[in-house]
């Protein structure tokens, strides 16, 4: 049973002839000292717990505390990896780029090169043709040569076959013995 304040002050004592009756103040005075002895216990007990919630309260900044560290330290390294990423990427975009410019560079060069070869065949091809034409006419021009060789030839042959003048005759003179008549 709980004692208040008001209780106590309006608590009233049977009175007797020399002051006030000892088994009723003696009963109040140990309903008092129990009820001192709960809310002390209990003040106790409050202190106690108000303690702990302290500590608990402390423990709580103190991980508060390492939670916005930790939560700062993962935003910097965020922000860093971030930060690293775009550069790594600016990187790789820029190494890509020169390692096109380079692709597209030599293949201009092989290009260029592969004209150059083209026209160097294409020169090769004019000379050839030049010189199979020259060797083509060279040989017609030997050909025609040869025909009127050949016509001068036979020219040549019909004039052996004819007689010579002074062999108008194939008679043999009496007074020489014929070739044939010695054996």
């Amino acid at each position: 049973m709980s004692i208040t304040p008001i209780d106590i002050q309006q608590h009233q004592f049977k009175t007797s002839l020399l002051g006030y009756e000892k088994p009723g103040v003696d009963q109040f005075l140990e309903m008092l000292a129990e009820e001192l002895v709960r809310i002390q216990r209990e003040c106790h007990d409050l202190r106690e717990e108000l303690i702990r919630t302290r500590a608990a309260l402390e423990e709580m900044r103190g991980r508060e505390s390492a939670l916005k560290e930790t939560l700062m330290v993962t935003q910097k390294a965020t922000e860093e990896l971030k930060f690293n990423a775009r550069r790594e990427a600016e990187i790789m975009v820029a190494d890509a780029a020169l390692r096109a410019e380079r692709i597209v560079r030599d293949a201009e060069e092989r290009r260029i090169k592969l004209i150059s070869e083209i026209q160097e065949i294409k020169r090769q091809k004019i000379t050839f043709e030049s010189s199979l034409r020259a060797l083509v006419e060279s040989h017609m021009r030997l050909l025609d040569l040869e025909v009127v060789a050949i016509q001068g030839e036979e020219a040549e042959n019909l004039l052996l076959e004819e007689p010579l003048p002074f062999d108008a005759t194939d008679e043999v003179p009496d007074d020489e013995p014929s070739p044939d008549a010695e054996q």
